[in-house]
């Protein structure tokens, strides 16, 4: 059983060892900086197995009435594909059905793990923001 629930406050061990679980070495780098960045969210739910074992989670950045940005989902690679990232992300979509703009960044689709990301928003009604005859701009990420 997978409880999804809402958290405030982060363990820098178990956040670590989710974040590395998945490869997200820029984020491992600098451990406290991510439960900085945790605490600091609009809103943080993590998924835990029965014996509170952090499986996932999924973090926003928003101003609670027009804008939702799913900064983060991510979810241990041990389990991925149980459902989990689904579970967060639709408890996401429902709490900010509200909001005119509910986004995320992920990586293109031509990368190792771009193909199955955007399946996965397809999957979940997410589209492309030139879909919508929309763009999106952001400062260049170091190392790309």
């Amino acid at each position: 059983m997978v409880i999804i629930g809402q958290e405030t406050s982060f363990d820098e061990s178990e956040v670590f060892e989710l974040y590395d679980s998945v490869g997200w070495g820029p984020w491992t780098r600098d451990i406290a900086r991510v439960c900085r960045a945790l605490v600091n969210s609009h809103l943080v739910l993590a998924a835990r197995d029965e014996s509170g074992r952090l499986l996932g989670l999924a973090r926003t950045v928003s101003d609670g009435e027009m804008v939702c940005y799913v900064q983060e989902l991510l979810v241990d690679k041990g389990v991925q594909g149980q459902g989990i990232g689904r579970r967060l992300l639709e408890d996401l979509m429902e709490r900010y059905a509200h909001c005119r703009y509910f986004l995320l960044t992920t990586d293109h689709e031509s990368t190792r793990e771009g193909a199955a990301n955007h399946a996965f928003y397809r999957r979940l009604g997410l589209i492309e923001h030139h879909e919508q005859e929309l763009s999106a701009f952001g400062r260049r990420v170091e190392g790309s």
